[in-house]
């Protein structure tokens, strides 16, 4: 053979190769909220990412926190852990997110919506991640503050039942080993923003 179409040859099935593996993860920026073994509020809820390729999966917090799933077995949805221990992946949010169960607690990743102005992303759907105000009474009103914390300015307050569009949470810092979060909130009905604690929203995985 000539080696020159031998060369040409290797090169071209190399390009093939090339075209046919992937070159890098789908990854969507998200937001987590994370859950405690039989736990029905969030201990935490932070921004992070979720990539997947190949059917691995990696999802990382904003607190650089990461988990790593691989596919296990011939069972859609079962993964183990970078531990080895098994995870279910769950479709319980729809077009929203997913839901990943695992030995020490649950992830609840959330398209984030926002950080594609609009658009669709892949590989799931966006929407508002809206939740809903609550309190002892119904005509009980809820403090709306300019800071993360019970000893900034109340701008305004809310009402039970009042829905609002969840921006970001923070860890509560006003009490040692506080399991509550700080939410900046935006009310759908006013366009009013601030920040409620979480013990004062239910979250859009908590039902209603």
């Amino acid at each position: 053979m000539n080696l020159r179409f031998a060369f040409l040859g290797i090169i071209t099935s190399l390009a093939t190769v090339a075209t046919v593996l992937p070159v890098k993860a789908d990854t969507v920026p998200a937001h987590c909220d994370i859950y405690a073994p039989g736990e029905d509020y969030a201990s935490k809820s932070t921004p992070c990412t979720f990539s997947q390729r190949q059917g691995y999966i990696g999802i990382e917090r904003a607190d650089g926190v990461r988990y790593e799933f691989s596919p296990a077995g011939e069972i859609p949805g079962s993964y183990t852990d970078q531990n080895g221990k098994p995870v279910t992946r769950e479709d319980g949010l729809g077009d929203a997110g997913l839901i990943f169960r695992m030995s020490n607690g649950s992830v609840f990743v959330y398209w984030d919506h926002d950080s594609f102005g609009g658009q669709k992303p892949s590989p799931g759907a966006a929407a508002t991640r809206v939740g809903t105000l609550v309190a002892h009474g119904r005509e009980s009103q809820i403090n709306v503050r300019s800071q993360p914390t019970i000893k900034s300015q109340g701008i305004a307050y809310g009402l039970a039942g009042d829905q609002v569009d969840i921006k970001q949470c923070v860890q509560d810092k006003d009490t040692a080993n506080s399991d509550l979060n700080w939410c900046q909130v935006r009310f759908l009905d006013s366009g009013a923003m601030g920040w409620i604690r979480s013990d004062f929203i239910i979250f859009p995985s908590d039902g209603e």
